[in-house]
């Protein structure tokens, strides 16, 4: 989410591990920060949740537009996206 108005960007550095098992489908694994991060995501979780809580509130179109005012530019089809995603 923006801070005072400014986007914000996290730049983060990671472990990387391998594995040293050759039957291993995966061969390398790297580290996640619970809470913040998960496998191949674009957003901090917060920001994915505030998302699909928009989302779940207004749905495509208006949703998107609240989200535009609050500084995050999405798409209808990813804030429906987020939406299809809840549990």
């Amino acid at each position: 989410m923006p801070s005072a108005g400014r986007s914000v960007v996290l730049q983060l550095r990671v472990r990387r591990f391998t594995c040293g098992n050759s039957g291993c489908t995966r061969r390398t694994f790297v580290e996640q920060i619970p809470g913040l991060t998960r496998r191949h995501g674009q957003r901090t979780e917060w920001l994915r949740a505030t998302l699909a809580a928009v989302g779940f509130a207004l749905a495509g179109r208006a949703g998107a537009r609240l989200n535009s005012a609050l500084g995050v530019c999405v798409s209808r089809s990813t804030v429906l996206r987020l939406v299809d995603a809840l549990p």
